[in-house]
């Protein structure tokens, strides 16, 4: 917050950047001419990025796009295909084989018999 007082007492994250507002504005514009207030934009600017962080979450948008995008794009050469996935033996094992014990809490399918 600009009152410089952060969530535990102390000085709040973006204070600093208000000060450096604050002594820019001061020492650029006087109550009649306020045509300095345009030297004071990257200050400003600054102080706008440290509270909503809205140029840091376009930059993590961007490099996750280009992530996903360069995933997407390389092929892997020795990924199982569905098949190989779906005989591993653990969908057509019985219980006894996947070493699941059956509980009283435990729902069982139809035809199932509790062992």
């Amino acid at each position: 917050m600009s009152s410089g007082f952060g969530l535990n007492g102390g000085p709040g994250r973006c204070f600093p950047f208000w000060q450096e507002v604050l002594a820019c504005y001061v020492t650029n514009t006087s109550a009649e001419d306020t045509s300095g207030k345009s030297k004071c934009a990257p200050a400003l600017e600054d102080y706008y990025e440290c509270l909503h962080h809205r140029k840091e979450a376009a930059r993590i948008s961007a490099l996750q796009a280009a992530y996903r995008k360069g995933a997407a794009a390389q092929s892997r050469e020795d990924a199982p295909a569905p098949g190989q996935i779906r005989t591993l033996g653990l969908l057509d094992a019985t219980r006894e084989e996947k070493h699941i014990k059956h509980g009283k809490w435990i729902p069982t399918m139809k035809g199932e018999s509790i062992a």
